[in-house]
């Protein structure tokens, strides 16, 4: 994991929050939560490739 990751992330966050607060006072929270939803959904597709090599590395460490 890079630390390029870690600002992406911490931009998205940022970004979401920002829209979030923005939505929900101008009276749209099913708007918000879309875009928090949307946020959410684009970290994860970040972090599955790096859950899953840290599930293999798991496997083959505890291979027999």
């Amino acid at each position: 994991m890079t630390i390029e990751l870690i600002f992406k992330i911490g931009a998205v966050g940022i970004i979401v929050s920002l829209l979030n607060q923005v939505l929900k006072h101008s009276g749209r929270d099913d708007q918000a939560y879309l875009v928090s939803l949307a946020g959410l959904i684009i970290v994860l597709t970040w972090i599955i490739p790096y859950v899953y090599q840290l599930f293999m590395d798991i496997s083959l460490l505890f291979e027999f």
